[in-house]
Parts: C-alpha cells; sequence; structure tokens
C-alpha cells in the first residue's frame, strides 16, 4: 500500500468532519465540546497509555528523540526570524508564528500507528512528551509579551504536557495497570484518534489571510517545505532506522495545531489570522506529507 493509500482515510476523517459541520445539524456548536472532550480527557489518556505500555529506551530518547526536537528548534527560530524583517504586524506575527512549528498532534498520533503500528504511537508519544512542552512555551511567550499575560500557569495546566510527563514517570517506574484499566484507557483513548481528526476538520475555515499574505507564506514554507527537507537530510545523515525515518519525515511534515486557533484567541491575539493559517496548513500537509514520504523512500 503507498503511503497515500495509508494516509487517505485520517484525512478522509478530515473531510468528514468539514462536511458535517457545515450541511448537518451538528454544526460549530457540538464540535467546541466535542474538542474539549478529546483535548481535556480523551488524548491525554491515550498519550498516557501509548507511553507506559511501550518501552522507551534511552538511545531513542537521545537519537529520535533529539532529531525531533532539534526539528523543532529550529521552526521556532526561523518563525522567530520572520518578526525582524520589515513591516510585520507584532500581533499578528505573535498570533501566527507558532503554525510554523507546532503539529497537529491528533494527526500525529493516527498516522504513526499506521506507518510503524504500535511502535511508531510509542515513537510519536515520544516526540510528543519532548516538544509539546518546547512548543507550548514558544507560543505562548510572544502572544504573552504582545498582550500583557503571565504564561507560566497556562503552561502546568496544559493537560498534554502532564499526560506525557506522566506517562514518563509510569513508566520509568515499570508501572503496570489493573487489566480491567488499561482495557478502559484504551477504548477511551481509540476514540481519541478518529473524533480529534474529525474536529480538525470541522475546525477548517479560511480567514482574514488577506491581512499579511506574505508571512502567511513564510510561516507556511517553513512548517511544509524547510522542516520536512531537513527532517529526510537529518536522518540520512544519522543513519535512522527505517521505520524512525518514516515516523520522524512524517513528523516534520505534519499540519500545524487546530488548537493554535484557540490559543490566539484565548490571548488577546488574531484568531481569524490564525484559523486561515491552520486551514492552509492542513490542505497543504494532504499533499506534502506523502511527497515528503516518497522522497524519503526514493532517497534511501
Amino acid at each position: 500500500m503507498t503511503d497515500l493509500m495509508i494516509l487517505l482515510p485520517d484525512f478522509a476523517l478530515i473531510a468528514l468532519g468539514y462536511l458535517v459541520c457545515r450541511y448537518t445539524a451538528l454544526d460549530r456548536k457540538v464540535w467546541d465540546g466535542a474538542e474539549r472532550l478529546v483535548y481535556y480527557l480523551l488524548f491525554p489518556v491515550l498519550l498516557f497509555q501509548a507511553i507506559v505500555r511501550s518501552p522507551i529506551h534511552p538511545g531513542d530518547m537521545l537519537a529520535f528523540g533529539g532529531t525531533g526536537l532539534g526539528l523543532v528548534l529550529t521552526g521556532i527560530a526561523l518563525a522567530f526570524a520572520l518578526r525582524l524583517a520589515p513591516g510585520v504586524d507584532p500581533v499578528l506575527h505573535a498570533s501566527g508564528g507558532q503554525t510554523a512549528f507546532r503539529f497537529n498532534s491528533y494527526v500525529a498520533l493516527a498516522l504513526a500507528e499506521r506507518l510503524a503500528g504500535a511502535q511508531g504511537l510509542a515513537w510519536i508519544a515520544l516526540l510528543v512528551s519532548i516538544c509539546v512542552p518546547v512548543c507550548n512555551i514558544a507560543a505562548v511567550w510572544p502572544l504573552a509579551r504582545q498582550g500583557g499575560h503571565g504564561y507560566l500557569r497556562e503552561l502546568a495546566r496544559n493537560p498534554l504536557i502532564l499526560a506525557t510527563l506522566t506517562g514518563l514517570v509510569a513508566n520509568a517506574a515499570g508501572l503496570q495497570l489493573p487489566a480491567p484499566v488499561s482495557t478502559t484507557m484504551t477504548r477511551m483513548g481509540a476514540a481519541a484518534l478518529p473524533l480529534g481528526l474529525m474536529a480538525v476538520g470541522a475546525g477548517l475555515r479560511l480567514g482574514a489571510l488577506r491581512q499579511a499574505p506574505w508571512l502567511a507564506g513564510g510561516l507556511m514554507a517553513i512548517r511544509h517545505a524547510v522542516l520536512p527537507a531537513l527532517a529526510i537530510a537529518a536522518v540520512i545523515r544519522l543513519d535512522l532506522p527505517p521505520a524512525q525515518q518514516t515516523v520522524i519525515v512524517a513528523f516534520a511534515a505534519m499540519p500545524t495545531a487546530s488548537s493554535a486557533y484557540v490559543l490566539a484567541a484565548r490571548m488577546g491575539g488574531n484568531g481569524a489570522y490564525v484559523a486561515g493559517l491552520v486551514t492552509i496548513s492542513t490542505l497543504l500537509a494532504m499533499a506534502g506529507l506523502p511527497s515528503a514520504l516518497a522522497v524519503l523512500a526514493a532517497l534511501r
């Protein structure tokens, strides 16, 4: 099965969420509640369960995790550098800069499982545990500085950070969950992926991108051209195992986080601009992610 066919079911769920939200009685109000359910309960359970059930070796954290973190830090540096260009609106940059380096965890987990099975899910969970705190700090700081908000409390209450850190501690301690608890959590986690993907589709919309189209182009070039290209070069140079190469490149080519809109709107940024960036990023990833995997396959 080609990479495109592997990815197609997940992008189909995104498209289904878009259609259901706009053309049925299950409108935006329904999906607002669904997003909160996934973000605050189902998705953290999935992350915790994936980390606890899969062994994490120090070598994986050093080579694999370090590669993913390096890509995220590069994206952050490039996004922040765009702020120095002449004529950049500080509010638009503070709001939209996060879309260049954040990644959609729902899509990442779903695709990693399809590409590399249970081990791929554990690898992505490791990347989430390492990269989500870094991404959140880099996303919150410009908005906090621009709007005069504090951000340490927001980071301390982030459910994804809490779930992944708790999972790492439980994994290191060798925690074994009782069978009924493990089964319940597995079923809750299984609900997170399809519902999360449909919620991504329900949130797609073109916002006020006309306010700064060149800034949007620069941010999307980082997210969907520079980072995938760097990922391909890095995994080949480091000679990572083939399955890890695939997961890293897919991670680098992910659409940006759909929660970027929520963060910008909640902290006084330009939510409409970010909503447009999220939409464009998701559409670009539908073509760019399979293309990046195809390039990787051709080079190795």
